[in-house]
């Protein structure tokens, strides 16, 4: 019954004189999950984007953190299950799927 509740993950490029900062936030509420993703290049105003997602849709969820735990649970298995897909969000935010 593991569960994400909340998780944050930044990352900055430093390219000579223009730096880029990704940040993504990702929460979790009573009615699903939001997603809030910061770009700033440079100098830039930063832009951001926001993705809510409902319960249903979440069914099964693996972010990075989870994602992580599971391939260490697979490695001390020596074995993956066949067929193994999870729902999961892209660097954009939008979902997708995880396969193993």
């Amino acid at each position: 019954q593991l569960e994400t509740l909340e998780q944050e993950e930044q990352e900055r490029l430093e390219l000579g004189e223009h730096p880029v900062d990704r940040r993504t936030h990702v929460s979790r509420h009573r009615h699903g999950m939001t997603v809030t993703k910061i770009l700033q290049e440079g100098e830039a105003e930063p832009q951001c984007w926001s993705f809510s997602y409902s319960q249903a849709k979440l069914r099964g969820l693996l972010l990075e953190g989870a994602s992580l735990l599971l391939l260490r649970v697979l490695a001390c298995r020596q074995t993956v299950p066949p067929s193994l897909i999870f729902p999961a969000i892209d660097i954009q935010g939008h979902l997708c799927t995880s396969s193993y």
